[in-house]
């Protein structure tokens, strides 16, 4: 009996080793493991699918009301970083953007951005009310926070994020972003109402298996079942 064992659990012993290749560094840090110097705590958390970047977000149907914290790198130290709901359209023509970047000082900023078109960027008023914004930055990342005013009974939104190299110091403006596909492809719906234990969006290539999520952390507790059954066999 011990003899035909040693098969079995070679196989079992493989199938493990190769699920710790699949869970990467990477996808062990997503957003479920990220906490706020101010201590805010969030519903549902997103690890978005380009730029590295991640939502965190509550969904208030009382008042219609979306509180977020949006946590990115920029490209460049000197960088910035940006999250918008797009009312109009799904990409980046039409957004309403909070844009987040250091001051000369070295302080976290947000300000408000209408990207009218992709040859029009106007700084101002939003097309929704927009409050309690501001930005924590550390380690190289920053974190945007605010609350926006969503349609009522409204159960998604278009959301559209994005990272960039540096912004000018003369106009305020910021420098244009990398036009490479993970640039391209950041954008998806945000689904209001979404069960923490989810990743809570759709489309832009959302979905993939990740601790967060519960995929490739469901297919190692199988496989450790079915290592343990083998063994009491």
């Amino acid at each position: 009996m011990a003899s035909s064992l040693h098969p079995l659990l070679l196989i079992s012993v493989s199938w493990i080793s190769l699920l710790a290749l699949v869970i990467s560094p990477a996808q062990a840090a997503t957003c479920s493991s990220q906490t706020f110097k101010n201590n805010k705590l969030y519903a549902n958390c997103s690890d978005l699918p380009f730029l590295s970047s991640y939502l965190h977000w509550t969904y208030n149907a009382s008042n219609s009301s979306l509180s977020i914290a949006f946590v990115a790198t920029p490209s460049k130290s000197e960088g910035w970083v940006a999250w918008a709901i797009n009312p109009t359209a799904t990409k980046m023509a039409g957004a309403q953007t909070l844009l987040a970047y250091k001051t000369e000082d070295g302080a976290p900023v947000v300000k408000t951005f209408n990207i009218i078109s992709y040859s029009s960027i106007v700084p101002g008023k939003l097309s929704f009310d927009v409050w309690d914004v501001s930005a924590e930055f550390s380690k190289g990342t920053f974190t945007i926070f605010a609350a926006v005013k969503v349609p009522k009974d409204a159960a998604s939104v278009n959301q559209v994020w994005q990272l960039g190299p540096a912004v000018n110091k003369t106009s305020g403006f910021p420098v244009k972003h990398d036009f490479a596909p993970p640039n391209l492809q950041s954008f998806s719906t945000l689904y209001l109402v979404a069960n923490s234990t989810t990743n809570g969006t759709g489309g832009g290539g959302s979905g993939a298996l990740r601790i967060g999520s519960g995929g490739n952390m469901g297919l190692l507790s199988v496989s450790v079942l079915v290592l343990g059954a083998l063994i009491a066999f």
